[in-house]
């Protein structure tokens, strides 16, 4: 492959530099905007090739020395050689660009970006497995970047410390196991107990800090197996899992085939074994219990001042009928009902609805709350208005957006008082702000970033709407 020299214009959502190389677009692995770099080409495309930074000739001002010792070969991470405000500056012009470009709408107020801790704040992953014996044997860790290979992990300055601790002893536990070619992931999910920081906004704080750990911090991993783990396998587990203060579940099949076999002390789910996994929002005071494979956000942190910047706005009032739409466990559904709204949470997966339900009346909220499982993907105007009128709404999609949703309100003669749309995609919060605002004649409100995922291209963002006057 050639080597360039090539001078560095700006980002793509990828965190890939972008370069040009006699007309034809160059993006950059481990570059950055106003870089002149060295880069060796490692693939060619008919419309732009992808290069790999060989060394840095001009260093740009927001380049700082990655904090991990596998950054770059390890896929988990791709900023972190990027000052922490720097990744924060380029995730908020991303949203710019993608409301200006796709949806060609400029919210009235940006609001101020959000930072939290920058390391040890991941508390869901999902590690793949692999026996390598060319590599020392079993590896546990992300993939390689652009690669299906395992990384070889030793340390992970992004997830909790203690789970970081569990990499190299978690590769010995495998091994040991008569399964251990029939194991391909194990996920992580970590829950907390109470508390929570206050909202920190860029320039006020510093968003470098550790998460750190909370005392009643609670780590489960689910393990996949492809075959049944032996007696000798199971009680491999359970020492592991007393030896480690971990909780063992067992994974068989699909995400919804989880079953906990032990708790954090080694005892089992037959000997009445129960889990400890949830998460508090104090300031509304609920506390929402979760299995391992239920969607919560990745930063717990981050998490607290989302919901308390995402009512701010919605300003629920009481008496009044919110719905929150992808509502998942009530992540939103219970705070707004703390504030004393009636709120109508809507979700497609009918096991997330009913533990919605379970989690409301766990926190004395069931008479606000009423929980209802639909296809928001496939709701026409008929359906939406089958589910009656919203003096407010909050909108929380996954990566696919809110498409059929945003048609729906927006044909509506009703219009509700606010809409609050939580986006972990930009591309389609500007597809759909388009139709709200130039169908629906909405006002785009307030628009900002948040990053919910340091060191990562991942931008999470929450964009206001209000009725036309």
């Amino acid at each position: 492959m050639s080597e360039l020299q090539l001078d560095v214009e700006s980002l793509d959502l990828e965190a890939n530099g972008v370069a040009r190389h006699e007309g034809k677009v160059v993006f950059v692995r481990g570059a950055l905007p106003g870089e002149r770099v060295a880069a060796e080409i490692v693939r060619r495309k008919p419309k732009f090739d992808v290069a790999q930074t060989v060394a840095v000739l001009r260093e740009s001002s927001a380049r700082v020395p990655p904090r991990c010792p596998h950054f770059g070969v390890c896929g988990g991470c791709s900023m972190q050689h990027v000052d922490a405000g720097a990744q924060m500056a380029i995730k908020q012009r991303a949203l710019e660009d993608q409301l200006r470009h796709i949806g060609k709408v400029a919210p009235q107020t940006w609001l101020a970006p959000i930072s939290g801790p920058a390391w040890r704040y991941r508390h869901r992953a999902r590690l793949s497995v692999r026996d390598v014996p060319k590599k020392g044997g079993v590896l546990v860790g992300f993939h390689e970047r652009a690669s299906s290979y395992v990384a070889d992990m030793r340390e992970c300055h992004v997830l909790p410390a203690r789970v970081s601790g569990l990499l190299l002893p978690l590769r010995a536990l495998v091994e040991s196991l008569g399964i251990r070619r029939r194991v391909p992931q194990i996920e992580v999910a970590v829950g907390e107990g109470g508390g929570g920081g206050g909202e920190i906004v860029q320039g006020d704080a510093d968003a470098t800090d550790d998460a750190g750990a909370r005392g009643d911090e609670c780590i489960a991993l689910v393990l996949r197996v492809l075959d049944a783990p032996s007696a000798d396998d199971l009680d491999r587990l359970r020492r592991f899992s007393a030896a480690q203060r971990i909780e063992w579940w067992l994974q068989p099949k699909g995400p919804d085939s989880i079953e906990l076999f032990c708790d954090a002390g080694g005892r089992l789910a037959s000997e009445g074994a129960r889990s400890s996994l949830g998460y508090a929002l104090a300031e509304f005071g609920v506390r929402m219990p979760f299995r391992p494979t239920d969607f919560t956000q990745v930063n717990a942190r981050m998490n607290e001042v989302l919901v308390r910047r995402a009512l701010r706005w919605l300003d629920p009032q009481p008496g009044e009928r919110v719905a929150d739409l992808f509502c998942g466990l009530g992540n939103f559904s219970l705070p707004i009902a703390a504030r004393g709204a009636k709120v109508v949470g809507v979700e497609g997966n009918r096991a997330l609805v009913e533990r919605a339900a379970r989690n409301a009346a766990l926190n004395g909220l069931e008479e606000r709350c009423e929980f209802r499982a639909a296809d928001l993907f496939a709701i026409d105007d008929d359906r939406w208005r089958a589910l009656g009128r919203f003096d407010r709404v909050l909108v929380d999609p996954p990566r696919e957006g809110a498409l059929e949703v945003a048609k729906a309100i927006a044909a509506d003669a009703h219009r509700p008082a606010r809409i609050v749309y939580v986006s972990c995609n930009p591309a389609t919060l500007a597809r759909d702000a388009a139709i709200l605002v130039h169908q629906g004649g909405f006002v785009l409100r307030a628009a900002g970033a948040l990053n919910m995922f340091p060191h990562t291209s991942h931008v999470e963002s929450m964009a206001v709407f209000d009725p036309p006057r």
